[in-house]
């Protein structure tokens, strides 16, 4: 029995996450098709612009397709233990549809896990991170379609039986509940004169929970012992007040999100979804078998983002007072300060997050985004002072340490964007999140050159020491 609790356990996977159309760059290259992050030059959450005639700082990134064994090494110095990263879908399938993948792109991700692993660094692999192939979405209609299925197991079943011998850690879909905020990135559907249609929503994720099951059953036949998680977006809500019907808000704001974990840890639907559904009159088309498919393979470890906290309240003259977020906006905390994108910042709403999930799951949680995202200044000298990016990281470990000590069990920890890449929200670069500052602004221009800030060696004194002096 461990008599400190309150410490980090041994091969605790320190590190940081990425995601392929954030920072690859290459978006034509080497047979690779076109995505739904190629045509979203306005981030994720403004609709898409087919005509390819704006510019897009997706399609270049920060060039990590061909810059990676130097970013790698960087990574590697620091001292990391894993580094998350995402398959880009329409470099193994270019439309999405096809029965062979593309070698060049499998080859591509081969020589990165390898460079990854001859620094000793765990690869943690997620197969659809807020980009899937365009083809999907012009002939199919997106994930409304239940043709994805096979699609995505086909994704799945070529990456587990490719890299089975090199990366254990996989996440079936990066924030899977997106889908009700922007359901476009996340799930290809475009709706008539952008009014959401509920029903498409839901079926669209019924599709995805079938794909996630069957990944997990694919995983574990083909690579015995590996760990297969889901990924949400999570952000705990408080009441406003202690009005009873604040309380409720505050559940029913955070049932929206737990919905998806729901599903793909307890392998059911849950009796309030279903209560959902029939109030809405949304009735989700499923075969003989489904539910049983789910039930039998349902997730490994809860993989969670967590940047802020929101506020429900029930009041009408609370509703005007929002503040931005992760996917969507929520109610103003008066007690919280915000980033410069409006982003309240609240280290023990993580530690909260954490005991929510594990008293709702028991399975291990992993911390797989983490971050700030600011404006950084290159002074004279060179150096990046980014003293705030420092601040915030260390208290939100400091939380992520007192919930291993209420006995949360956490895999790991890998801040998000331990690299400036290109921002999801916005599309743009000017909000960096990064350890290493890369020269690059948000029209495309500089050296793409890149530089340590003051985190960098904060950050890899917190690994060497595993987290001792928090």
């Amino acid at each position: 029995m461990n008599t400190n609790t309150r410490k980090f356990p041994e091969g605790f996977l320190w590190g940081g996450a990425v995601a392929a159309n954030q920072l690859e760059g290459a978006y034509q290259e080497d047979g690779k098709g076109l995505s739904t992050a190629d045509v979203s030059p306005n981030g994720i959450m403004s609709p898409p612009d087919y005509s390819m005639e704006n510019f897009n700082l997706y399609h270049d990134a920060i060039d990590f397709y061909h810059k990676y064994k130097e970013d790698i090494a960087l990574f590697a110095e620091m001292g990391f233990k894993a580094f998350r990263f995402s398959i880009s879908w329409t470099r193994l399938f270019p439309n999405g549809d096809e029965v062979e993948p593309n070698e060049k792109g499998l080859q591509f991700y081969d020589n990165m896990i390898d460079e990854l692993l001859k620094y000793n660094i765990e690869p943690v692999l997620t197969i659809s991170h807020y980009e899937m192939p365009l083809g999907l979405v012009k002939n199919y209609g997106g994930w409304k379609n239940r043709k994805l299925v096979e699609f995505y197991e086909r994704l799945a079943k070529t990456i587990f039986t490719r890299f089975k011998d090199k990366v254990k850690y996989y996440m079936t879909f990066n924030e899977i509940n997106v889908l009700l905020h922007a359901p476009f990135t996340g799930g290809g559907l475009e709706f008539e004169n952008g009014q959401k249609n509920e029903h498409d929503i839901y079926q669209a994720a019924h599709h995805q929970f079938l794909a996630s099951a069957l990944a997990v059953k694919a995983g574990h036949e083909i690579i015995p012992g590996s760990q297969i998680g889901c990924m949400i977006a999570s952000m705990v809500t408080y009441p406003y007040t202690s009005k009873p019907e604040d309380m409720f808000a505050a559940l029913t704001q955070d049932r929206k999100t737990l919905f998806f974990s729901d599903v793909q840890s307890r392998g059911k639907y849950p009796t309030y979804m279903l209560n959902y559904f029939k109030d809405k009159d949304i009735h989700i088309e499923m075969a003989d078998g489904d539910l049983e498919l789910l039930q039998k393979h349902t997730v490994d470890y809860i993989g969670f983002s967590y940047y802020m906290s929101f506020v429900a309240s029930t009041a009408p003259e609370h509703q005007d007072e929002k503040t931005a977020g992760n996917l969507f906006a929520g109610v103003k905390n008066p007690y919280l300060k915000a980033s410069e994108w409006g982003w309240q910042i609240d280290p023990v709403g993580l530690r909260t997050v954490c005991n929510q999930l594990y008293d709702r799951y028991q399975k291990p949680l992993f911390i797989v985004e983490n971050g700030l995202g600011a404006v950084d200044k290159v002074e004279e000298d060179g150096s990046i002072q980014d003293d705030y990016r420092i601040e915030y990281l260390d208290a939100h470990i400091r939380e992520m340490k007192n919930a291993i000590g209420d006995g949360v069990e956490i895999m790991g920890y890998t801040s998000w964007g331990p690299i400036d890449l290109v921002s999801a929200s916005t599309a743009e670069l000017r909000k960096r999140y990064g350890f290493i500052y890369v020269d690059r602004d948000s029209e495309g221009k500089g050296t793409n050159k890149r530089y340590k800030k003051k985190s960098f060696n904060w950050y890899k004194d917190v690994i060497s020491t595993n987290g001792e002096d928090f």
